[in-house]
């Protein structure tokens, strides 16, 4: 590879990281975002210990962020404790393709919410832009059907800000460093939730 790419590649990186770090201060150093992840931390605990469910979905690199979630709940994060529920609504191919081909992808995720949840049980809905379709009728769904909501956003919330009982938004314009910092959320969520399920 020319020298001068892997420089121009080497402080890009750098400069990404350096970026990254800023911004991880930032969130961490926010009392209203560490609010919030408290209470989404006692909403989700309170859900699962009183034999509720966890239901999650995003699109692209939040639909992976999704079933990083569930796996998280389902199996273990850092302790060893019983195995609590959560679905990632973005896995089942044969599901997503159905509902979308028979309703449209926008309703792939409030379907899903429909069949599955019940008052009580946690919708997370994520989104980097905040304004996915699928995700704010999922929330519309999740509401007519008296399930708490959490939201993962970036930028500005976008429509789903203030659309449910927690919002988490990472005020940055790039979809990988608000991608980070949801990774960040679930890692910081999960952990405090072992902690009151142990």
């Amino acid at each position: 590879m020319d020298i001068k790419l892997q420089f121009q590649n080497s402080l890009k990186m750098i400069l990404s990281i350096e970026e990254g770090l800023l911004l991880k201060k930032q969130i961490v150093t926010s009392a209203e975002i560490i609010k919030k992840l408290n209470e989404s931390v006692d909403i989700i605990s309170t859900a699962l210990l009183n034999g509720n469910k966890l239901l999650i979905a995003g699109n692209g690199g939040s639909a992976s962020e999704s079933q990083h979630f569930a796996a998280e709940i389902v199996g273990r994060f850092e302790k060893e404790r019983k195995a609590y529920p959560a679905i990632s609504l973005s896995c089942d191919s044969s599901i997503v393709t159905a509902i979308s081909n028979d309703y449209g992808y926008e309703d792939v995720f409030a379907r899903q919410i429909e069949g599955y949840g019940k008052a009580g049980d946690v919708f997370i809905g994520i989104s980097t832009s905040g304004n996915s379709k699928n995700i704010i009728n999922a929330i519309t769904k999740a509401r007519q059907n008296n399930l708490k909501v959490i939201s993962f956003l970036g930028r500005d919330g976008g429509k789903m800000a203030t659309l449910s009982d927690v919002d988490l938004i990472v005020p940055h314009e790039s979809t990988a460093r608000i991608q980070e910092i949801h990774m960040m959320f679930t890692h910081l969520i999960c952990s405090a939730v072992e902690e009151k399920m142990v």
